[in-house]
């Protein structure tokens, strides 16, 4: 289960292969500013014992993978999104669903599963509009299509997330975003504080960078809505949304099945912006029947 960096798309990523080699492929896909430690080893494991390679990686911009350039104004790239123009970005999701692709490449895969949270789930569903050859089935949890007209992050939920602490102090910062993710987590599978510490240090530790958040952020807002890109997706489709969601509110989950044509829907009751150990269970179960019934 070592990392290793290899070349992906052009830049180097920071990627874990648990195997077992030969296994059906499933990746792991993160979300915004989290690094490739934040998946449950339940969830891992549990996939891993229903016979996948469990593969996950780092994106651009986060943990060990490359970091990049530029610092874009996020105002202008939404005004030019709005405008129907291109916008001024450092990279776009469709680069980062390449960097993706990538991996499957240097891993010598030629098709897998791909399953991503959040911005994770953005990626995987611009991996499904123009790389449909490389995936076997794709599953989008607490995502959304980028649709202008869904509810939005409540306004608690989207200061937790974008928060930014003056302290280069460890403890500091790692009790900041303990404090952040108490605001999105689920409310009826809270955490412990001695869980959710050991979860965001060890993020921290793994590699704290800000700055990369940035550019990650215009990335997501640069590529508008995806609606109608995914009305041509024929990939099987797997959409599991928290019902408790605050910062992608289940809308977001609902509006991604629907545009997929014969997109299966999970909605959960008590889930919010995270992935629950107690649930677990539950999401090894739809992704693996999912990933299952797709080969």
């Amino acid at each position: 289960m070592a990392q290793v960096q290899i070349k992906a798309n052009g830049i180097t990523i920071n990627v874990e292969d648990r195997g077992p080699e030969g296994a059906i492929p499933i990746l792991f896909v993160n979300g915004y500013t989290s690094t490739m430690m934040n998946w449950p080893a339940e969830l891992m494991d549990g996939l891993k014992a229903r016979g996948f390679r469990v593969i996950r990686y780092d994106n651009r911009d986060v943990g060990k993978s490359e970091k990049l350039k530029g610092l874009p104004n996020i105002r202008e790239v939404a005004a030019a999104v709005r405008e129907g123009k291109t916008p001024d970005i450092p990279y776009t999701l469709a680069d980062m669903a390449a960097d993706g692709i990538g991996v499957l490449d240097a891993l010598g895969i030629e098709r897998a599963h791909v399953m991503g949270i959040s911005m994770g789930g953005m990626i995987v569903q611009q991996m499904a509009i123009n790389h449909p050859d490389r995936l076997i089935s794709v599953t989008s949890i607490m995502s959304t299509t980028g649709n202008p007209d869904l509810p939005q992050a409540t306004d608690e939920a989207l200061a937790a997330l974008q928060a930014q602490l003056e302290s280069e102090d460890r403890e500091d910062i790692i009790r900041h975003r303990m404090k952040g993710r108490r605001v999105y987590q689920s409310p009826t599978y809270p955490r412990s504080d001695e869980a959710l510490y050991e979860l965001v240090a060890r993020e921290y530790d793994h590699m704290y960078y800000p700055e990369g958040g940035l550019r990650q952020y215009a990335a997501i807002v640069g590529d508008g809505s995806r609606v109608e890109r995914l009305k041509d997706v024929a990939v099987p489709f797997l959409v599991v949304h928290g019902l408790a969601d605050p910062l992608v509110p289940p809308q977001g989950g609902i509006d991604t099945a629907k545009a997929v044509a014969g997109a299966r829907l999970e909605l959960i009751e008590g889930m919010g912006h995270d992935l629950p150990v107690e649930l677990c269970p539950l999401y090894v179960e739809m992704i693996a029947t999912h990933a299952e019934d797709a080969r």
